[in-house]
């Protein structure tokens, strides 16, 4: 089964100026990663049972997240990058619940869980068959972002702030390679859409901080749309 290679040749410890190898090692050196992308006719979608959402609103999310921070103290949130190509350019698989309500599939990690476990688990509740079978076998790659959340608001910042020492949230995303082909199933009350880069770039409003600034996030990677015309 094909996966992305996302590391790049390693750069020789000394490379004599006069060498003709010398041009080559540099460009390994400054080169991006590469990540590869399929297309997602290569996926198979369905639905099963549908899963209460917890939070309707960033208002209704905040006053639990209060709530939980004071039993709790900071909440860690994970949250899966998965990409597909249509028409030669890359989307973002994206949770759609409502008309106006979009996310990354992920969640809270337990009091005592590790992130990249938390991911596991949280993919396979909302995107996994329920046959076991049929499940993808996910892998979590790179951590592309942290976002910080410094008070029980909206604002989330790719920094700590210096006077901010006890941080409310934090918010990292990972990229989750995906295999060539699998089976996904979502839950009756959400969609999963595919949503192209250009779609979410500098687009807040619609998507919040987070989502509109995975373009960025991946501008260091080499994409290569596998199987494209």
């Amino acid at each position: 089964m094909a996966r992305p290679n996302l590391l790049p040749s390693p750069l020789p410890m000394t490379v004599d100026k006069e060498s003709p190898y010398r041009d080559l090692a540099l460009f390994q050196a400054i080169r991006p990663c590469r990540l590869d992308l399929f297309s997602l006719a290569n996926y198979t979608f369905s639905m099963k049972d549908q899963q209460p959402e917890k939070d309707f609103s960033q208002t209704a999310r905040l006053q639990r997240l209060k709530e939980k921070y004071d039993v709790e103290g900071m909440r860690r949130t994970v949250e899966g990058l998965l990409l597909v190509h249509q028409h030669n350019h890359p989307h973002v698989l994206l949770l759609q619940m409502g008309n106006n309500f979009f996310k990354l599939p992920g969640g809270r990690c337990k009091f005592d869980e590790d992130e990249v476990s938390c991911l596991k688990r949280k993919l396979t509740k909302k995107l996994s068959p329920p046959n076991q079978y049929a499940q993808p076998a996910w892998e979590v790659g790179d951590l592309l972002a942290v976002y910080w959340r410094p008070n029980f608001e909206q604002h989330l910042y790719p920094y700590l702030p210096p006077h901010i020492t006890k941080p409310k949230e934090s918010r990292k995303l990972f990229l989750v390679p995906l295999p060539e082909k699998c089976i996904f199933a979502v839950p009756r009350n959400y969609k999963l859409l595919a949503v192209p880069l250009f779609e979410l770039f500098e687009n807040t409003r619609r998507y919040g901080t987070i989502i509109s600034s995975v373009p960025t996030a991946l501008s260091r990677f080499e994409i290569s749309c596998v199987g494209s015309n």
